[in-house]
């Protein structure tokens, strides 16, 4: 298999100078001299030059590259003409949905239609379609036939295979497929985007580029030289000797078997020679494991479950195998993971010439995300954690990829000197989490052999390193950097990691919390917790009291707010229950709440679709475990009434919800109570779900919401019999 390039060796080239913005139009291109760009990223997102957004981050790699990129931003995708903008690239489209799932992006979690989109100048909702991988790709298609498509962000990486669509309620195949693309590249995929720009620049085909970690693609047939493991069924017997009849002589076989040509037998007192066959020891690198089909995991929960299992136990890069998956007469192949960028390659992904504001063409229009990371900056990539409801590990991978302290405080400097509108404060000094900054395994080996889906549950692992001096050596150098007077830090907190290191929650409660820090519990409950792969509450009151103390000698008066989620998979109504009156009893009144939301991939997604746990092994049996998920429209409602107990709109529905569980002692007017008693008996809960049903549709002209819906353009957009209207009718 041919080596992987790191990035810092690539030399960047003399003669490819920077463009202050990478082109939208030909004009632009004109500008720079350009005839043809070598390769043009669509995204689904206005274009910001900033490293929070990824067509800036992969668009400047490949500009380092010496490669020509330019950038389609949110276009219209009712025909191909706005993929025509900048002419044929020379090497490939790069299409991804945006920094955002498209469908999560447009709809919430009870699958209603949001009304703003963060990633749009002015906020405003529409630019982009559902699905917008797949149509982007399709467009790109038709544009330039003969083009291929390199298809990458979380939208792909989270769709690689046969996954559980929470929208059409149903497993849908491989997005590889839907969409056509010639290549898929999942997770941060620098090193991946770098190879396969190079190859094909060198003259290689796209299709001849199947070694490449972290991407997948059409294969027929497992090649030469590859071992395959069968891990296409479960409860599947071994091989299980012939039962001998107790009523035959056994002497009788033997002569039996002599006279049949077997060896002769041998003399009383010569010795046998034993002979032992050696375990055959497989090589990682060129074994596969082939996974149950599409046509099994979508009809079949448990093969689904199992599916998964086997998916999330290949995720460490140090030992992965290679995946494939049937669908149909093809086969998806994934191989391992990207190997993680090291801390060299970090600052120079990080330290490219990002103008860090919006293209000039969104003419200071207030684009809603980045506002709010335009003073922050990333330290980090990566989650250990393995939290079953989120989707972080399965993109950016378990283990931490650190920038260094010059690389920071060196963007620091730069959000200083060239974002406008900075007043000192720095919004926020972190990544997927606030404190997981230079924690690791203590020994490279075991991290590579691991096979742990998490190293904090059910207990933080004893080969985990949970120094914070660095983190909080950092965060006193930044304090310190000229101009600056307040760091805060807003990104999720490990406070189960952060009470192994009081000294960092010293610093961090004495001079970066705003009045308010966040963490999320998620529950209180042992059952939803351990479906979740979260600590207990105890940890949580531990950190309380640490929080607290170091608040006071502060002389600050500052609060804890916890983040909770209703209706995930493994909890019970008893559950939301015991969570309220936790939350009655410390005071705690939610302003929002978050219900479970299925996103591709993720473990608690397979929980949600299949009613089963892929936390363990997968059987048919009865013993095997199952998970109780809340589907329903008005249970899923009453979990999140639960969260916001307070709220007089709730009352009806908790009253009678209550009643029935047999705890109508919750019910009264004293402070023990969770809910006042009810004065109207004919008092009872109305879904509101008509009232929002119409409101949308009074919004949405007919035939928008489906077409919305399949991320297909409006049909009325395209003349009757045109090749358009063909291609959506096979879609």
């Amino acid at each position: 298999m041919q080596a992987t390039p790191t990035i810092t060796s690539i030399a960047q080239r003399n003669d490819a100078p920077y463009a202050p913005f990478l082109p939208l139009s030909k004009a632009e291109m004109k500008k720079l001299g350009w005839d043809q760009c070598d390769i043009i990223i669509v995204t689904g997102d206005a274009y910001v030059d900033h490293p929070s957004f990824g067509m800036a981050i992969i668009g400047r790699l490949l500009e380092s590259q010496g490669f020509k990129v330019g950038i389609i931003a949110q276009p219209d995708w009712q025909s191909a003409e706005a993929f025509k903008v900048l002419g044929k690239p020379r090497l490939f489209f790069g299409v991804a949905a945006g920094n955002m799932d498209s469908m999560i992006n447009r709809y919430t979690a009870d699958r209603k239609i949001r009304s703003d989109d963060a990633y749009t100048p002015g906020g405003k909702a529409g630019s982009r379609p559902d699905r917008a991988s797949i149509v982007y790709s399709q467009r790109c298609r038709e544009a330039y036939k003969e083009v291929p498509i390199v298809l990458g962000g979380i939208e792909a990486s989270l769709r690689r295979i046969a996954h559980y669509d929470y929208w059409q309620d149903k497993v849908r195949r491989s997005i590889l497929l839907d969409s056509r693309a010639d290549i898929l590249l999942y997770g941060n995929a620098e090193r991946a985007i770098v190879e396969v720009a190079q190859r094909m620049s060198a003259g290689e085909s796209v299709g001849d580029l199947t070694d490449v970690r972290g991407t997948a693609f059409i294969r027929t047939d497992t090649p030469e030289g590859w071992m395959e493991i069968d891990s296409t069924r479960i409860d599947r017997p071994g091989k299980i000797d012939r039962m001998i009849n107790p009523y035959v002589n056994t002497r009788d076989l033997e002569q039996c078997a002599l006279e049949k040509g077997s060896k002769e037998e041998p003399e009383a007192d010569e010795v046998q020679v034993l002979h032992i066959e050696p375990k055959v020891h497989l090589d990682r690198s060129k074994t596969v494991i082939r996974i149950p089909p599409f046509e099994k995991v979508s009809k079949d929960p448990v093969l689904y479950a199992h599916a998964s299992r086997v998916l999330h136990l290949e995720t460490n890069p140090g030992n992965a195998r290679a995946l494939v998956q049937q669908h149909g007469d093809q086969e998806v192949w994934l191989n391992p993971p990207p190997i993680p960028l090291t801390t060299e390659e970090m600052d120079f992904v990080f330290g490219l010439n990002y103008a860090r504001v919006p293209h000039p063409i969104y003419k200071g229009q207030e684009i809603p995300a980045y506002k709010m990371i335009r003073f922050s900056v990333n330290i980090m990539r990566g989650c250990f954690g393995g939290c079953t409801f989120c989707s972080i590990t399965e993109h950016e991978g378990r283990i931490i990829q650190n920038r260094s302290h010059e690389s920071i405080l060196n963007e620091i400097e730069e959000i200083r000197d060239k974002v406008p509108g900075f007043t000192g404060v720095i919004s926020d000094l972190g990544g997927p989490t606030a404190n997981m900054y230079r924690i690791a395994c203590k020994s490279p080996e075991i991290e590579k052999s691991c096979r742990k889906l998490s190293c904090v549950y059910p207990e933080i692992c004893h080969n985990l390193n949970t120094d914070h001096s660095s983190l909080t050596e950092l965060y006193r150098k930044a304090r310190k950097t000229k101009g600056v007077k307040k760091v805060m830090i807003a990104s999720g907190l490990r406070y189960d990691l952060a009470v192994e290191d009081p000294e960092y929650v010293k610093e961090l409660v004495t001079h970066h919390v705003g009045g308010y820090l966040k963490i999320a519990p998620e529950h209180t409950e042992r059952g939803p917790l351990d479906h979740m792969m979260k600590p207990g509450i105890g940890t949580y009151d531990a950190f309380k009291k640490m929080f607290e103390r170091f608040s006071k000698e502060a002389g600050k008066d500052q609060y804890l707010i916890p983040y909770f989620i209703a209706a995930h998979p493994g909890t019970t109504d008893e559950d939301m229950m015991n969570l309220a009156v936790w939350l009655k009893r410390n005071d705690f009144k939610a302003d929002q709440v978050q219900a479970f939301y299925p996103s591709p991939m993720a473990t608690a997604t397979a929980m949600y679709h299949t009613g089963r746990n892929p936390l363990k092994r997968q059987s048919y049996k009865k013993s095997s475990e199952r998970v109780e998920t809340v589907k329903g429209e008005k249970q899923r409602r009453l979990h999140k009434a639960f969260l916001r107990y307070h709220d007089p709109e709730n009352w009806p529905l908790l009253r009678e919800a209550l009643k029935s569980m047999g705890r109508a002692d919750l019910i009264g007017d004293g402070p023990n109570h969770l809910i006042p008693s009810n004065n109207s008996e004919g008092d009872q809960y109305k879904s509101p779900r008509r009232k929002n049903v119409n409101k949308q549709s009074k919004s949405v002209k007919k035939g928008r919401l489906l077409t919305q819906h399949t991320g297909l353009p409006p049909r009325g957009k395209a003349k009757k019999g045109s090749s358009s209207v063909k291609k959506r009718q096979k879609a």
